[in-house]
């Protein structure tokens, strides 16, 4: 079987077709030929070694990749029953578990991460959901607004950042987005449903200020924007964080990191979110499919920024 892994750390070069022998499921497991994977900043970290001490009960090759769409080749003892052999799915997983990554033909993971894929989609799209969905939806749960509650959102063009906006639409709340000055990202966002667009970069916070005086009750930071954005939020409103950042806020605020991995078996989430895709309440956006001996372009472009939605691998011709 083939997948692309790195041997060590290091920049997009790294990034090498392996041979890796084929993977059985184990109970409770299934298998799933890959024909799509949706290229994330957290694969960026996986590939240069952000992950730390995570990956140190791993030889490598280590493999990269969280989000897949396939089809299900093989199921292990006692299986959950939802999923048959044959089945379109999507699925996440994390490259710090035992079967590493999705950069592979194929891969194994908990029947619980594994749901059916959207009805009319494809593969490349449909591999865009799950990882970057499922992360807003844990931090719009963490942050508990009520219908009608006012929800920032910084890095607002971005996967999450759309995300972020569609799913808070979905829970009834007012959105205020951060823009860029491209037209094409205003009308974006408009788009996806934001109520208000604030232009972004310096003084982002100030301008929330003028439009909700006392500060907005949440916050979700795709932007990365940390404690920066405090000044926007309300006394005791929430911040969510997207890299782990967690450090003491004034005026009562909480700081909620969202990570990811905590929901991957929630299949629940994980059904509402395909659901929502179905219902036209949730957007799939693939920017470019690119074949999967190319991830260290896909990389390299991911890295340069300025990407709407996400890239995708194609491993259907490795």
């Amino acid at each position: 079987m083939k997948a692309i892994g790195v041997n060590r750390f290091g920049g997009p070069e790294v990034l090498e077709v392996v041979e890796l022998p084929e993977p059985q499921p184990g109970p409770g497991e299934v298998r799933i030929r890959v024909h799509a994977v949706a290229v994330n900043p957290t694969d960026l970290m996986a590939r240069s070694g952000g992950y730390g001490k995570r990956l140190d009960g791993q030889k490598p090759p280590y493999i990269p990749g969280m989000d897949s769409a396939g089809v299900i080749d093989a199921l292990g003892p006692a299986a959950d029953g939802r999923l048959a052999l044959g089945e379109r799915v999507i699925a996440v997983t994390a490259p710090a578990s035992p079967h590493k990554g999705s950069y592979a033909q194929q891969i194994i993971v908990p029947a619980a991460s594994a749901v059916r894929a959207p009805k009319g989609v494809d593969f490349p799209a449909a591999s865009t959901l799950l990882m970057n969905a499922l992360t807003v939806r844990l931090g719009l749960d963490a942050i508990g607004l009520k219908p009608g509650q006012t929800l920032a959102v910084t890095g607002s063009a971005g996967a999450v950042g759309g995300y972020a906006i569609q799913l808070a639409k979905a829970d009834g709340l007012r959105v205020l987005a951060d823009v860029s000055e491209s037209p094409a990202d205003r009308t974006l966002l408009t788009e996806l449903g934001a109520d208000v667009l604030v232009p972004r970069g310096p003084g982002f916070t100030e301008r929330v200020r003028k439009l909700e005086p006392n500060g907005v009750p949440g916050l979700f930071d795709g932007a990365l924007l940390n404690g920066e954005a405090a000044p926007a939020i309300a006394d005791g409103g929430g911040l969510v964080t997207v890299r782990g950042w967690n450090e003491p806020v004034e005026r009562g605020i909480r700081v909620l990191p969202v990570m990811v991995a905590n929901g991957l078996k929630d299949t629940a989430k994980l059904e509402r979110l395909r659901d929502q895709v179905e219902s036209g309440a949730l957007t799939l956006r693939v920017a470019k499919v690119l074949p999967a001996s190319q991830a260290a372009e896909a990389h390299r472009l991911l890295a340069a920024g300025g990407v709407r939605g996400r890239i995708v691998l194609d491993f259907n011709a490795l």
